[in-house]
C-alpha cells in the first residue's frame, strides 16, 4: 500500500474526494488543494484515468523536518529510491520552499539530487547513472520546515485530455469545467444548454460525464512507463475504461457562440474525442437567438469576463441581456455560471441561490447556482 496525493484547483477538494470515494480508493480526505488516499498501483492508475477534476496524482515518499541542509540530505537518503527506480531512470527534481529557513529553491534541488544519487549507488554499486530510461518527477517541497517528498505518477498535467489541441483565447480548464458539470444538477437524458460554449470544454466534459468516459483514456501517464510499476497494472485500469464506456446512449446536449470559427474549433474537439453522433451540437447563433421550449433543462456557462477595462461596460450590457432572456427559464432549469466580474448578479437582475467561490487557472471566480426544482418523476 501506498499513500498518495491528487492535487486539485482551490474549491473542488469536495468535488475531487467524492470521485475518489466512487473509485472505492481508501483512506480518503481532503486538504486545501489537496486530497490524499491510500491504495496499491493499480488505485493509482485508476486515479489517474477517472479524476475528472485532479490536476496530478502524487506517489507520496517521505515526511520529515528540515531546518539544514544535512537534515534534507539525510532525510532524501533514507527514502526507498531504489525499490522504485531501475538504474536508468531519469529524475528530475523540482523544488519549493514556504515559510522555510532554507529558501534556496536551487540548493535544496541539488542536496535532494545528490542525496538520490547516493542512495541508488549504494544499491546499484555506481557513482554515475545515465538517466537515459523511464522519467520520475520529484518534486520536494518544504513548508515551515518540512520537507515532504514526491513522485509525480502524471505527467503531464491531467488537465490535457487529449481532444482540445486548439482552444479560444481564454478557455476554462476541463478540470474546472468537469468540476462545474459534477456540481451541477445534471445528468444524461435533461437537456444541458452552454450559450457562451467557445470550443465546447464544459460540454465536452459533460459528454464524457454522460457517456462513462474517463477522461484519461486516450493519453499517456508518467507511471506507464515504470518497470516497478508493470504494465499488467495499466492494463487492468484500461480495460476497465473500455468496459464502462456507453457506446449507445444519445445525449442532448447543445453549445452555441456567436463566433463561427469558434464553433468550428468546438466541432474539430468533438470528433477528436470520438464522440460525433452522441446528442452533442455546437451551432453559431448570438445570444439574442437563445429560447427554448423545454422544461427542466440545465445550463451550464463560462460567460465573458470583461477584464480589460475597456471590454466592462460591453461584458455588462451582455450580462444584462443574458439575464433578461434566460430568467423566465429559472422557474423550471438550474443554472451555473462562472464569472470573476463583481457586478455579475447587479447586471444578471437574478439572485443565486448559492455561491461557490472557484479558480479559473489563477484566477478567482464565483459560480452562481440556480438550483431550479428537480424534473418530475416519470
Amino acid at each position: 500500500m501506498f499513500d498518495f496525493d491528487a492535487t486539485c484547483a482551490f474549491g473542488l477538494e469536495a468535488v475531487l474526494a467524492r470521485e475518489l470515494k466512487a473509485l472505492d480508493l481508501q483512506d480518503v480526505r481532503s486538504d486545501n488543494g489537496h486530497v490524499f488516499f491510500r491504495g496499491d498501483f493499480l488505485a493509482m492508475a485508476r486515479a489517474n484515468l477517472w479524476a475528472r477534476t485532479a490536476d496530478r496524482v502524487w506517489l507520496r515518499l517521505g515526511h520529515f523536518p528540515a531546518t539544514t541542509f544535512e537534515q534534507v540530505f539525510q532525510g532524501v537518503k533514507s527514502l526507498p529510491w531504489a525499490e522504485l527506480m531501475p538504474r536508468d531512470a531519469e529524475f528530475p527534481v523540482e523544488g519549493l520552499s514556504h515559510g522555510s529557513q532554507l529558501s534556496s529553491v536551487p540548493a535544496l534541488q541539488s542536496v535532494t539530487k545528490k542525496a538520490i544519487v547516493e542512495a541508488l549507488a549504494g544499491k546499484y554499486g555506481a557513482q554515475t547513472f545515465p538517466e537515459s530510461g523511464a522519467r520520475f518527477p520529484i518534486r520536494i517541497a518544504l513548508a515551515k520546515d518540512q520537507a515532504s517528498l514526491s513522485l509525480d505518477t502524471s505527467g503531464i498535467g491531467l488537465h490535457k485530455r487529449g481532444y482540445r489541441l486548439l482552444t479560444t483565447e481564454a478557455p476554462i480548464r476541463e478540470t474546472l469545467a468537469a468540476g462545474m458539470m459534477l456540481l451541477s444538477y445534471w445528468e444524461p437524458g435533461r437537456l444541458l444548454v452552454d450559450p457562451f460554449c467557445g470550443s465546447g470544454t464544459i460540454l465536452m466534459e459533460a459528454a464524457m460525464i454522460g457517456l462513462k468516459r474517463a477522461p484519461g483514456w486516450r493519453r499517456e501517464f508518467a507511471a506507464e512507463a515504470w518497470p516497478s510499476v508493470g504494465a499488467e497494472v495499466w492494463r487492468e485500469a484500461r480495460e476497465e475504461v473500455e468496459q464502462l464506456f456507453d457506446r449507445s446512449s444519445k445525449l442532448r446536449i447543445s453549445g452555441s457562440d456567436g463566433d463561427d470559427q469558434v464553433i468550428r474549433l468546438a466541432n474539430q474537439n468533438l470528433a477528436r474525442a470520438g464522440l460525433e453522433d452522441r446528442g452533442v451540437t455546437f451551432r453559431c447563433r448570438s445570444l439574442s437567438g437563445l429560447a427554448t421550449q423545454t422544461d427542466y433543462g440545465v445550463l451550464v456557462t463560462n460567460p465573458p469576463y470583461g477584464e480589460r477595462l475597456s471590454d466592462r461596460q460591453q461584458v455588462e450590457g451582455l450580462y444584462g441581456e443574458f439575464g433578461r432572456i434566460v430568467s423566465p427559464w429559472l422557474k423550471t432549469w438550474s443554472a451555473y455560471i462562472i464569472t470573476n466580474h463583481p457586478e455579475f448578479v447587479r447586471c444578471f437582475g437574478v439572485a443565486p441561490d448559492k455561491r461557490r467561490k472557484l479558480y479559473n487557472g489563477m484566477i478567482e471566480c464565483t459560480m452562481y447556482q440556480y438550483l431550479g426544482p428537480r424534473p418530475p418523476r416519470q
